[in-house]
């Protein structure tokens, strides 16, 4: 067995069965309130802009496999993890075959079969379907059912990791009844599909009001009898992280608080109440600038944002990013915003630990003089002493965007201020995060149209192989117009040495050469001042002290195991 898969099948690929809590009656619980303050606005991941989207629909929606708290994979709709051992990955690792559980069906009675699958990777790799998973399929050729039980999905080269598809929460299986007339560039239009799809997991959606509530009832057919255990579950979407901190843990309002970026002493003081407890852990999730790297001025009207606009008129230089990065003071950030949730970085790369680079570790100490020696260097100066470099009659001014969030809009305050100190001036926009994540192609304020010179967000890759996480910053991954804004090259980075070292990691199999050829990919990015990464995230959830069953999960949904969730009596 070649050590790439002693790596991925021994040692994170075990099929042994989930252990959970023993549930007297299925919906013997009551009712479960859940608050996600980023509220979702569709429950299709495939047209998701991110969790807040993906993880209430995973609740409905299942994959074929995903990853425990631990990082480690596991079966879900199918019977076992294919491995070169077991004869489920070809020795030329250019096809992978799935085996079903079998008597699993849908929320409405119906059998799920293979065909689903295959449907749902035709959907997602339909190029007018505008499906933000496209780089979950990267070098599939085609999926195809051996029978009703067993589904083999064929790459057009070896795959030495051949997991990206139909693993992890962001590529469950799509009912083929239900979203077969949602085909390529209808695949927007299906409202009811989108809002409201069947699925094999533990409920259904009974209601939903898109940027206010979810509500689910138990699904009848789902395959454990003795689950779940609540019969009702609420999600709440909107607000603001304190708020949902506040309703956990102070009022007992809630049961489950999702993703709490919040200043460490207020989530103290909030558990001192005694409802509830704060839960954290560390993952892949990097809270990052994004560069972006062309011309954002509005008059550019179509081409505002895409290379088609010209570079950027001064973060196109590698020299004034790197500036800006030393100006920061990653651990006095750290300290004020995030407290033990937060580990300063200069990677987007961060974990798992095996790939973490350190090749541009410079950036953990604040060099303010080195920033201004950069900027120096690359011609900006402040030719009218009004304190702002310029060149050329352009001003060294940012709009530097992120969501309304406390932690962010601090993490805004320091770093205008730290910028200020190098002579670049910062105007700061707080965008409602329903808008900034929607994904809605009519509005200027989403994270994907970039309408702004720098952005800041968090986002992180399931499971502990880096390459489909890497292949968001290949050329073809840039969102523009064309594309209806999808993709997750947000900074419009292109460079063909960086998509051919990638087509290379898609072909390497040792172990040892795909880590130093992540760390390369890693690398590249950071020195092309493509992003800026500020800080290794934990997150950082509250649940009651009532609630027990939850293993929170950075690999995955934070509600991967919500049928074993149970309440003490």
């Amino acid at each position: 067995m070649s050590a790439v898969f002693k790596h991925f099948t021994l040692t994170t690929l075990s099929c042994v069965a989930l252990t959970s809590a023993a549930h007297a009656e299925r919906g013997s619980q009551g009712d479960l309130g859940l608050i996600y303050w980023q509220a979702p606005t569709l429950l299709n991941p495939y047209l998701a802009s991110g969790p807040k989207d993906s993880e209430p629909a995973s609740l409905v929606l299942e994959p074929l496999a995903r990853h425990d708290e631990t990082g480690q994979m596991v079966p879900w709709l199918a019977a076992a993890i294919p491995t070169l051992d077991n004869g489920g990955i070809s020795p030329d690792l250019q096809s992978i075959t799935w085996t079903l559980k079998p008597g699993i069906k849908w929320s409405d009675g119906s059998d799920f079969t293979a065909d689903d699958v295959v449907f749902t990777a035709n959907y997602c790799m339909d190029t007018e379907s505008g499906c933000q998973m496209t780089a979950k399929f990267t070098d599939v050729e085609h999926v195809q059912a051996l029978d009703a039980q067993t589904v083999k999905i064929s790459f057009s080269k070896p795959k030495p990791y051949p997991y990206a598809p139909f693993v992890g929460l962001e590529v469950p299986v799509l009912q083929a009844a239900q979203f077969g007339d949602c085909m390529g560039a209808n695949a927007l239009n299906c409202s009811t599909q989108n809002l409201a799809p069947i699925g094999t997991g533990p409920y259904q959606i009974t209601d939903f009001k898109p940027g206010d509530v979810v509500t689910y009832d138990v699904n009848a057919h789902f395959r454990d009898a003795d689950k779940p255990g609540f019969a009702k579950v609420t999600l709440k979407g909107g607000g603001d992280a304190s708020g949902a901190a506040r309703a956990v843990l102070e009022t007992g309002e809630f049961d489950y608080a999702w993703n709490l970026q919040l200043d460490p002493q207020v989530l103290t003081q909030m558990k001192s109440a005694g409802k509830g407890q704060v839960v954290s852990s560390f993952g892949t999730a990097v809270e990052r600038l994004q560069v972006n790297l062309t011309n954002a001025a509005a008059d550019l009207g179509d081409a505002r944002s895409t290379r088609d606009g010209g570079a950027h008129p001064f973060l196109a230089d590698p020299r004034v990013t790197k500036a800006l990065s030393l100006a920061v003071d990653r651990d006095t950030l750290i300290d004020i915003a995030y407290g033990d949730a937060g580990r300063p970085t200069c990677d987007v790369l961060a974990a798992p630990a095996i790939y973490a680079s350190g090749a541009n570790d410079a950036c953990l100490t604040q060099d303010l003089d080195a920033a201004r020696a950069l900027l120096d260097d690359a011609g900006w100066t402040d030719s009218d002493g009004d304190g702002i470099r310029d060149k050329d009659g352009v001003p060294m001014a940012l709009l530097y965007q992120t969501s309304v969030n406390p932690v962010r809009q601090t993490t805004q305050d320091l770093l205008k201020a730290w910028w200020a100190e190098i002579g670049v001036a910062t105007e700061l926009r707080a965008i409602a995060p329903s808008v900034f994540f929607g994904g809605d192609q009519s509005s200027p304020d989403t994270y994907q149209k970039f309408y702004a010179d720098l952005e800041m967000f968090t986002n992180f890759f399931p499971g502990n192989d880096p390459e489909p996480y890497l292949n968001n910053w290949t050329c073809a991954a840039i969102p523009t117009p064309e594309n209806g804004w999808a993709g997750m090259n947000v900074p419009r980075y292109c460079s063909p040495e960086y998509d051919a070292l990638l087509a290379k990691l898609g072909n390497t199999v040792d172990i040892e050469a795909r880590i130093a050829i992540s760390k390369q990919l890693n690398n590249m990015l950071m020195q092309a001042g493509a992003l800026i990464p500020l800080v290794h995230r934990g997150e950082v959830s509250a649940h009651a002290n009532s609630l027990k069953g939850v293993r929170m999960n950075v690999w995955d949904s934070e509600l991967w195991n919500i049928a074993d969730w149970t309440r003490a009596k």
